[in-house]
């Protein structure tokens, strides 16, 4: 994409984004999860504990905040149509102020359709009862999954779909960060914003895997025109500590999603979490990174059969830059100042070791493990 298409493409896109406050998630949503390590087994046990883990452990002091049930917590609906929880959640009230009570936020999930992707009841029918329900247990976000949607609508209707429990939400006189999870179906970066989603899927589930977990991680490039303060691409949860991918691995998943300014969703289980998982999760310096108020998702600067630098500039005017290594063995990759705008000498600092590496003319290079990143601050 040449200059001039970029700059009127993301013009565009900044009107259309109108719609969303951009002191509603200002910044990336940093929490947790249920669905990755828990599934449909999640109970309100399970919830209180990641609420316990968080205010306890440092990540709430690192800015993990919500506490997000997935799938699985719906019951039935009372005679006048309100949805209630299951029995493995009971009070959803007093789950809701336990979390709150911890100084944490708490999230919930639906469908637009008859059903949840776990086949459980959804919000077809009744977005304005479900949009008030959730408001009076107190809930702070609603993560919407398009799933049997596809039973009752046509996917050129998912933009009034959408806008329907936005509109909801925003009845209810609560502020509710509004999650849109269609797996990027319809470009949905080129409208999310525009009905009023805070933060979009961008691709279909990620996995423990660190194939899976690269393939949508590095095919984000292209869609950072369409995010900022309010507005996120979300290439979906992080799998961080679930035990399916190598330490070098996990720190390529979070220098990856602190570089794309990606919502950071924890997905594993908090009260079974190793030193070296909360580590990297708490990392202050790259948690800054996907945290930076200047609200710029990172890009491709650079790419050399598996080896790639991205590259996101900073409120404070230096860039945070990742070396990446997506091959089989360790390679050397030079990051050349020019292909990130900088010309002379540069300062580095190792952002995972809290390190400053010195001053470097023209060019800086480093040995990456296989499958490994360097995440580096140049200024």
């Amino acid at each position: 994409m040449n200059k001039l298409a970029y700059l009127v493409l993301a013009l565009s896109y900044v009107l259309r984004a109108a719609a969303v406050d951009a002191t509603t998630a200002a910044t990336p949503p940093m929490g947790w999860n249920s669905w990755n390590h828990f599934a449909c087994k999640v109970t309100a046990g399970d919830v209180r504990s990641a609420a316990d883990a968080i205010a306890g452990n440092g990540m709430k002091d690192a800015g993990y905040v919500y506490v997000n049930i997935d799938d699985c917590w719906e019951g039935s609906r009372d005679e006048k149509g309100r949805i209630q929880p299951n029995q493995k959640f009971g009070d959803m009230k007093a789950l809701v102020d336990y979390v709150h009570g911890k100084g944490l936020k708490v999230g919930i999930y639906s469908s637009p359709g008859p059903k949840t992707c776990a086949g459980y009841e959804g919000s077809f029918g009744h977005e304005e009862q479900d949009a008030q329900q959730y408001a009076d247990w107190g809930f702070d976000y609603l993560k919407y999954d398009w799933c049997s949607a596809e039973k009752v609508y046509q996917r050129r209707q998912m933009i009034d779909v959408y806008k329907k429990m936005h509109d909801a939400l925003v009845r209810t006189g609560r502020p509710i960060v509004f999650s849109l999870c269609q797996y990027g179906y319809g470009r949905v970066w080129t409208w999310g914003a525009s009905v009023g989603g805070n933060l979009w899927r961008t691709t279909e589930d990620i996995s423990d895997h660190y194939d899976r977990m690269s393939v949508i991680g590095f095919d984000q490039d292209g869609l950072e025109p369409f995010a900022g303060p309010g507005h996120w691409n979300d290439p979906d949860m992080l799998e961080v500590g679930n035990g399916g991918m190598n330490h070098d691995e996990y720190v390529t998943h979070m220098s990856l999603w602190a570089l794309l300014a990606a919502p950071l969703l924890a997905g594993n289980d908090l009260s079974k979490m190793t030193p070296e998982t909360l580590a990297i999760l708490t990392n202050r310096e790259v948690v800054a990174v996907d945290q930076d108020i200047k609200g710029v998702q990172g890009r491709r600067v650079a790419q050399e059969g598996p080896l790639e630098i991205w590259a996101k500039p900073l409120a404070d005017g230096s860039l945070a830059v990742g070396l990446f290594n997506r091959g089989e063995s360790v390679n050397p990759i030079t990051l050349s100042f020019k292909d990130i705008g900088l010309h002379g000498s540069a300062k580095i600092r190792d952002l995972w070791q809290h390190k400053d590496l010195g001053s470097y003319s023209g060019s800086y290079t480093v040995d990456v493990p296989r499958h490994g990143a360097i995440l580096i601050g140049v200024r």
